[in-house]
């Protein structure tokens, strides 16, 4: 397990300002990306190189003028751009402005077989953390109030002092840098490092996915 910290996270915010603003990550282990597509019953679209072509795609697919769109899928269909990635032997699903990976009618199916962490902001602050495990909630959370847990490791040794170690306040109180902890917490759990130039060099497979 890494010694992740919410402060090595506050480039998030800055380099992304969309995605600071809402976004969902969710990732999976042992699938690749064409697998984790197909788990949120994803058409797949074409291949793009780094985070900033992913955000770039979702303001042209919200604004409606993603060309490519048009010969996937009916424009009356309402779907949600999901792009994805492989590091490190999990999948990494990227949401610019979405929420599919935090539902709990939807993580199941994600995670089946296989661990999940996600975590997720809304444009009005609404957050969750989720880690998922053969089918199981071990924990879920919203960041902004992490004493407030459930799942069978909500209460389990260890945590508070994880939690802690992230930059949580698991006493419930409340930290400036709750979103950048969750991506603390996510790194410590999966063991994969997530920063702007990795994100950058990264291979995104765009998918569209249908909104529950």
């Amino acid at each position: 397990m890494t010694a992740a910290h919410a402060t090595d996270y506050t480039w998030f915010e800055q380099r992304y300002p969309v995605l600071g603003e809402a976004y969902c990550l969710t990732q999976v282990e042992g699938i690749g990306a064409e697998e984790l597509l197909r788990r949120f019953d994803a058409l797949t679209g074409r291949e793009v190189t780094g985070l900033d072509t992913v955000i770039a795609a979702w303001e042209t697919f919200d604004d409606g003028e993603d060309e490519e769109t048009e010969a996937l899928f009916d424009l009356d269909e309402d779907r949600l751009l999901v792009a994805v990635t492989e590091l490190d032997g999990w999948a990494l699903a990227v949401e610019p402005y979405g929420y599919l990976g935090s539902l709990h009618d939807v993580i199941p199916r994600l995670a089946e077989g296989t661990r999940l962490v996600s975590h997720f902001r809304s444009a009005n602050a609404v957050d969750h953390f989720n880690w998922w495990e053969h089918g199981s909630c071990r924990l879920q959370f919203e960041p902004l109030f992490a004493d407030q847990r459930h799942g069978s490791d909500a209460d389990a040794p260890g945590i508070v002092e994880l939690l802690a170690a992230c930059g949580f306040q698991p006493d419930g109180g409340r930290h400036p840098l709750h979103t950048e902890a969750a991506f603390a917490l996510a790194e410590r759990l999966t063991d994969v490092r997530l920063g702007p130039e990795r994100l950058e060099a990264a291979t995104f497979r765009l998918g569209y996915a249908p909104r529950p």
